[in-house]
């Protein structure tokens, strides 16, 4: 239990880093418009409203890269590697939850991928994460 519990904890973390660093690089090539803010509620509607459809899919994309790569981290530590993706990828699913509420004018399609995509993404990721070696072969 402590090591799912550890891979979801790190899986979060590398999600997050992931999310952050597309999201990053989106608002270096997508700059907000002038004397729009980020950081503030009141000028997120206005900067989503005026975003080009590229910038709006490396949100989706950082989602779902998100997901994979935090997946793939939990399920690489876990011992339940299924488990802790799923649960790294509702993580990601609760915050784009939380930007639908906190913005209701996302375009639909950004919502329903946003919602439908991190779970098969984290499941492929565990999929693929090869569980460490804790017994090295023997010479014989």
């Amino acid at each position: 239990m402590w090591r799912t519990l550890l891979g979801v904890v790190v899986g979060v973390l590398a999600m997050w880093l992931v999310v952050a660093g597309i999201e990053f690089a989106s608002h270096a090539i997508y700059p907000p418009p002038p004397g729009l803010d980020p950081m503030r509620t009141a000028d997120l509607e206005k900067i989503l409203a005026a975003s080009p459809l590229a910038a709006l899919a490396m949100v989706v994309a950082a989602w779902v890269l998100g997901a994979f790569a935090g997946g793939w981290v939990a399920a690489r530590i876990a011992k339940h590697r299924r488990v802790a993706a799923v649960l790294v990828a509702l993580g990601v699913m609760a915050g784009v939850a939380g930007m639908i509420a906190m913005m209701p004018n996302h375009p639909r399609w950004m919502s329903v991928l946003g919602i439908l995509l991190p779970i098969p993404a984290a499941l492929i990721a565990a999929r693929l994460a090869k569980p460490r070696d804790t017994h090295p072969p023997t010479a014989t």
